[in-house]
């Protein structure tokens, strides 16, 4: 089973490229910075030696990068089981105070990085008629919070992207999954004066991302929404 999983050095990436390694699967990992990913390819294959692990340094935002990327590891791994779009970037304010080209880079990376990814894998999963592709969307995918602007506005986007592709996927075999996680311990909270117990630890959104992929062919666990006991922040 081969799996590719993009920002895959830090917080949800990171642990779902290990918990999926843990399962037995080979994973293709992805980061805009070249030593962090050499250091993550090598703290994976110290626990799990047998594992193939790719590492491509990839910047989403660009369009051309995005469908060189899959192109490459089409050449590589024509068979590819499972695409998660995780890669991506959090620019907080609001929509009338935010600087000028937020919104314009977080489309970039948040949106049409998976939108042409997504689009090179695909009809490669469509002619074997098998495939799953997991888009990380956000609890601001479902509701605005003060701050969100440009951020949820994109948000929203990645899981109409999401909701769409799961109906145009059906009649090919493909599964879709929306997860929708509440604040988590990654880098974007990296400095936040919060007890260790308010946000989730990344793992246990790995957790719940990993279980979804055991199912037959005949389920699909369409969204999957987890927020901290405590609730939102």
């Amino acid at each position: 089973m081969k799996a590719v999983i993009t920002g895959s050095t830090k917080g949800i990436g990171r642990a779902v490229a290990f918990a999926l390694a843990k399962e037995g699967w080979d994973v293709a990992l992805t980061s805009r910075h070249a030593k962090e990913l050499a250091q993550t390819r090598a703290d994976l294959l110290d626990l799990y030696p047998d594992r193939s692990c790719l590492v491509h340094t990839v910047d989403f935002g660009r369009k051309t990068d995005a469908i060189a990327y899959g192109r490459t590891l089409l050449g590589t791994w024509p068979d590819i089981d499972l695409l998660v779009n995780n890669a991506g970037i959090f620019l907080p304010g609001a929509v009338h105070e935010e600087p000028d080209g937020a919104l314009e880079a977080m489309t970039a990376v948040n949106l049409f990085g998976p939108y042409h990814l997504t689009r090179t894998l695909l009809p490669a999963m469509i002619a074997r008629r098998s495939g799953h592709i997991i888009n990380m969307c956000s609890v601001a995918s479902r509701i605005a919070y003060p701050n969100g602007g440009a951020y949820t506005i994109v948000k929203f986007a990645l899981l109409g992207f999401s909701k769409s592709l799961r109906e145009e996927m059906k009649p090919h075999g493909i599964k879709v999954t929306s997860v929708m996680p509440g604040a988590t311990w990654s880098a974007s909270w990296a400095g936040a004066d919060f007890p260790a117990e308010r946000l989730m630890p990344p793992e246990d959104v790995a957790e719940a991302i990993v279980s979804a992929t055991r199912l037959g062919p005949s389920s699909v666990v369409e969204e999957i929404v987890i927020r901290p006991q405590l609730g939102d922040l």
